[in-house]
């Protein structure tokens, strides 16, 4: 089996929405489901064993054995199989005229089967309203809502699970030796329109279509595959040896991606929402709105009316809530599920909100996605502040709230992209609730950006968030092992020069993303690694106008380190960087070896101006994986430590190159790239208040 083939469910995602109070309702209140009694029934079967032991599933295992899948859900691996019942199959061959499954076409056998398969285990726990980060291995994403069923029991209302609205799981989580299967009602269906056109099928959302279509952003949404990219010969088998690299004490098994997609989020205002709070009734209302957001900010161009024009105001409405990347509720930010491990053992919510940066569609324009824990949880746009009260600096600003696919009630997937409903509109300029500029007040802070987050192509492949290969053996976010052998989990993907967005490298330099592990002192558990004779640009995220240190988080102290020359704009920044040694070589002290407070501040002053901090307070790993974050194994204390690469000066309307050259005559070297932090000189040079630890 190739190695392209199973990570085809890694170039996308899908989403999920289930509330942990309605599967409280769906396997408690609701006894009598037959869901409830068997719930996680485990079984030393294989997926292919389990759906072949049970006649239930007799016509689905025909369709599956036609298109010479039944044998891949026998196999070492991770599934989800969403598996019709023989009533759900009868019903489709009825639908078109067949009574038999040998009526059906190969091309219908083959839709149906890719349809229901997801390469990667995941229960109805793992995630309420969010998203599963793959797609099935059609290409396409699966959503869940949850609705009300008056049907199936009269006279009773019970919780019903659809996916994407057109099949409803009858039976959850039956576990088996390579995953897990749910039982359907119906064959799922699937959406084949892009984007733009699954927006037009909304009528609660006309004024952001018809701005959309009036500044032909539209035309920008079209895109699906890249025809020219090619894996070519780089497609290998999980038994060649030829792309497994070793870093520190394991080997990852890496593999280039089969396809490259591009793909984008949209953040929708709805018509009712711009209505009750901005009495925006049609297009002209959106345009007066658009321009009290933007001119202010870009007086230079107030008088651009022409809306195609990039620099027009609506434009810039419209444009600053697309994304072009994918992006899910749960795959924004480092909460990947309603009961993260990843959020609750890796940073210390009490201090930070966990947050990510993006570019958006508007030219040199960022957005952040914060996902706060408290009374406010959920997913934010453009937010400050840590749970429901004021930052360390007294800043405040709730931002838009993206609903649940739940709260939204309906399929808002498509086969390029994704949209969202949001609680209020988005501003790179005035805040028209608050009157703030967002720029000013939201974004003059320290930002922090996962290096798995730098390109769409991160993202769009799935590489971002990725699992280890098996989440049957060793838990969700399990270690690979230290041997070079084919069944190491610890599978990453792999990019080629010309299919990472914002990467420009050569092929003497091989560049991957790893899966999260949560027992490794990476920033979100994940890393970039870079290997070989590398010399890698990468283009930092456009920032406002002003001076920005720019700073780079790793892991250091390893043999397999390199040393590094780092540019900005092409200028060395300093002497090569010797990776291997670790924190002691820079005569690293520890905050219970210094003291008190006093002692503390002024080595962490005499670090940074020799190039250094330590890690962030607020963020760190856990060596069990079941451990809260504690301040142990925050990267305060360990090796992962910042290295103060320089600073950029941004006009607000121009990119900058950060560029990373490996100086050491080897091809085994690497760099763990892991977070990139750009923070302004309000923060980082602010004579009244310290840079703080967190």
């Amino acid at each position: 089996m190739k190695f392209c083939h199973l990570f085809r469910s890694v170039r996308a995602i899908c989403s999920v929405v289930l509330t942990v109070a309605s599967l409280s309702c769906l396997f408690t209140a609701c006894s009598d489901d037959p869901s409830y009694e068997n719930r996680f029934t485990t079984t030393d079967e294989y997926a292919s064993d389990f759906l072949r032991n049970r006649e239930q599933y007799s016509l689905f295992t025909a369709i599956l054995e036609r298109s010479h899948k039944l044998d891949l859900l026998g196999t070492y691996g991770s599934y989800t199989v969403f598996a019709p019942n023989n009533d759900a199959i009868t019903k489709y061959l009825n639908g078109h005229g067949l009574t038999d499954v040998s009526q059906l076409t190969q091309e219908q056998c083959d839709t149906i089967t890719y349809t229901h398969i997801i390469e990667q285990a995941f229960f109805t726990t793992d995630f309420n309203d969010g998203t599963y980060p793959k797609m099935n291995m059609l290409e396409r994403p699966l959503t869940i809502t949850c609705d009300s069923d008056t049907v199936s029991v009269p006279g009773e209302v019970r919780l019903a699970i659809l996916i994407n609205r057109s099949a409803r799981m009858t039976h959850a989580d039956d576990s088996v030796e390579n995953g897990v299967v749910h039982t359907v009602d119906a064959v799922i269906g699937t959406s084949s329109f892009m984007l733009p056109d699954v927006l037009k099928e909304d009528s609660t959302i006309t004024l952001f279509t018809q701005a959309l279509i009036l500044t032909r952003m539209e035309d920008s949404l079209r895109r699906f595959i890249d025809e020219s990219y090619s894996v070519g010969s780089d497609s290998i088998d999980w038994s060649n040896d030829a792309l497994v690299t070793h870093t520190g004490n394991e080997y990852d098994n890496v593999a280039f991606m089969e396809h490259r997609y591009f793909k984008y989020t949209a953040f929708v205002p709805q018509d009712k929402m711009l209505a009750d709070k901005y009495d925006v009734h049609d297009i002209e209302g959106l345009k007066a709105l658009a321009a009290r957001m933007y001119d202010p900010v870009y007086p230079a161009d107030r008088d651009i009316t022409d809306p195609t024009d990039r620099r027009n105001s609506l434009n810039r409405f419209i444009s600053y809530h697309i994304l072009p990347r994918l992006g899910n509720y749960y795959t924004l930010t480092a909460v990947d599920g309603p009961n993260s491990s990843l959020a609750s053992y890796c940073f210390d919510r009490r201090r930070v909100d966990i947050a990510d940066f993006y570019e958006t569609m508007m030219p040199f324009s960022i957005l952040k996605c914060s996902f706060p824990s408290g009374s406010q949880a959920g997913l934010y746009i453009n937010r400050r502040g840590v749970q429901s009260h004021a930052d360390r600096r007294g800043y405040f600003q709730r931002g838009a709230r993206v609903l649940t696919a739940s709260e939204a009630g309906r399929d808002m997937t498509s086969v390029n992209g994704v949209y969202h409903y949001i609680d209020d509109v988005l501003s790179y300029g005035i805040d028209p609730a608050s009157g703030r500029n967002i720029q000013e007040y939201v974004f003059s802070d320290r930002l922090r950006i996962d290096c798995s987050s730098l390109s769409p192509d991160f993202m769009n492949s799935g590489a971002r968030g990725h699992y280890t290969r098996s989440n049957v053996e060793g838990g969700k976010y399990g270690q690979g092992d230290g041997t070079q052998n084919h069944n190491n989990k610890s599978t990453c993907l792999g990019f080629k020069p010309g299919a990472a967005d914002g990467f420009v490298f050569d092929s003497r330099t091989f560049l991957w993303v790893r899966p999260r592990y949560l027992s490794f002192a990476c920033y979100q558990a994940d890393e970039v690694g870079i290997k070989g004779r590398f010399n890698v640009a990468v283009k930092l995220p456009p920032v406002p106008a002003g001076d920005w240190e720019v700073r780079m988080l790793t892991c250091t102290g390893l043999s397999s380190r390199g040393i590094v020359q780092f540019y900005l704009d092409d200028v060395p920044q300093g002497i090569p960087y010797d990776m291997r040694p670790g924190k002691t070589s820079m005569g690293w002290r520890s905050d219970s070896e210094l003291g008190d407070a006093e002692q503390i501040a002024a080595f962490d002053k005499q670090l940074h101006d020799r190039g250094w901090m330590k890690g962030p307070a607020s963020a760190g790993f856990t060596w069990s994986g079941t451990a809260p974050f504690a301040d142990d194994t925050s990267f305060r204390n360990w090796d992962t430590l910042r290295k103060v690469i320089g600073v950029i000066h941004s006009n607000g309307s121009e990119y900058h190159w950060l560029r990373i050259e490996q100086k050491m005559e080897s091809e085994n070297n690497e760099i763990s790239f892991d977070m990139i932090e750009l923070c302004p000189a309000s923060v980082y040079n602010n004579p009244d208040v310290m840079e703080d630890k967190w």
